[in-house]
């Protein structure tokens, strides 16, 4: 049973964070407000966990700031049964956010040992049934299981991957932080058949999106809003 403090923590990031910076996906907040953040931290970070931060997590990555999970799964417009695929794994966070709202979710994790920490935390919330994390290069997508219905990228990238936007599937969106490193834009792609809307939603920083289609190997800046 979860601490009083621990509940009036999130209580206060859902209203705070979300709710008076305009998130209105009802399912979202709903989400967001079930899922225990404490546990996709270090336990020497759990009192932060609800802080307005992104924060450091294993293997030079961070769990993104609540607000950015919340607006980068709002551009989705996520409902049950979407078949969604998700670029860096993490935590698990992100895919525990759309487990929760119903989704199905495919992660691509280049990281062994974020991978198996996710999966671990997955099965401990029983959403290990609607998330498959793979391990590969993100930038590439999973054509295995394309077309989505939506795809989010949980790292920046140089430029709107077109492996990844090929595997969406008609009137799918792609969400995907693009620039360079120190800065980047939030972008929605939406795919109207062969035709792709391009629409940027603000700033961001996020670590970068390593791969063939995205950055080489390199040190990592600290993710920041």
């Amino acid at each position: 049973m979860e601490s009083q403090e621990i509940a009036r923590l999130r209580a206060e990031m859902i209203e705070r964070q979300l709710v008076r910076r305009g998130i209105r996906d009802q399912a979202v907040l709903d989400a967001m407000g079930a899922l225990p953040r404490e546990l996709f931290v270090a336990p020497e970070l759990q009192a932060d966990a609800y802080r307005d931060d992104a924060l450091p997590i294993a293997s030079g990555q961070t769990i993104s700031q609540p607000y950015m999970v919340a607006r980068m799964t709002e551009l989705i417009a996520p409902k049950p049964g979407m078949h969604i695929l998700e670029v860096g794994t993490g935590s698990g966070y992100q895919a525990a956010v759309l487990a929760t709202i119903g989704c199905d979710v495919v992660s691509i994790e280049r990281h062994p040992d974020l991978a198996e920490a996710a999966r671990a935390r997955l099965a401990m919330l029983g959403l290990e049934a609607r998330v498959r994390i793979e391990i590969g290069d993100g930038s590439l997508g999973w054509p295995a299981e394309a077309p989505f219905d939506a795809i989010l990228v949980t790292a920046a990238a140089p430029r709107v991957p077109p492996t990844l936007r090929s595997q969406l599937a008609d009137g799918g969106r792609l969400v995907v932080p693009v620039g360079p490193l120190k800065s980047q834009e939030l972008i929605v792609v939406t795919r109207l058949q062969d035709r792709f809307d391009e629409h940027p939603f603000g700033g961001c920083i996020f670590v970068p999106l390593v791969g063939a289609e995205g950055y080489a190997a390199s040190p990592t800046p600290t993710e920041q809003r």
